[in-house]
């Protein structure tokens, strides 16, 4: 049976090494130990549209306290997101990011990814960092139903063929 797949070895799974993924993991966690200390809210970036929303709505489901309340320190916290990722791509690679995926792909993978953890209830930094990290069984649910999906998607979209 050995022979059927090939075995895949550590340095074929991680061409260029771990230590960026691990530097990434532990500032990632920093992050989150930090904001849950300083203000004891867990740090998910999906309730970032529903916060930002309460600037310009008066719907009531965007006015909720706790998203006023928290509404500052999650635009920075997105926005802190973003900075990271430009800063790093300019100072390893001296040149902004791109991308060969047409705009309209982008914009319904995004449109999908926002209903996704609105239906989920949380997205990968609320379920998969804080809540797998608190054991919770819910977002480890969660994370293992939208890992299962994504691999499965990505697996179908190179099985049809599909390019950027």
């Amino acid at each position: 049976m050995t022979g059927v797949l090939p075995a895949l070895t550590f340095a074929e799974l991680f061409p260029n090494g771990i230590s960026h993924y691990a530097i990434g993991g532990l500032l990632i966690g920093l992050g989150v130990a930090v904001i849950y200390l300083g203000s004891g809210i867990i740090a998910g970036a999906s309730t970032f549209l529903e916060s930002t929303l309460s600037y310009v709505s008066d719907v009531p489901r965007f006015g909720k306290p706790k998203y006023v309340a928290s509404r500052d320190w999650r635009v920075v916290f997105t926005l802190s997101i973003v900075a990271g990722a430009a800063v790093y791509q300019f100072a390893f690679h001296g040149e902004p990011w791109v991308t060969d995926v047409q705009w309209w792909r982008l914009l319904g993978g995004g449109v999908l990814v926002g209903v996704g953890t609105r239906i989920g209830k949380g997205c990968t930094s609320g379920h998969g960092v804080c809540g797998v990290g608190s054991a919770s069984f819910t977002s480890i649910s969660n994370v293992v139903t939208f890992m299962a999906v994504a691999i499965g998607t990505a697996n179908l979209v190179q099985a049809l063929g599909v390019s950027p």
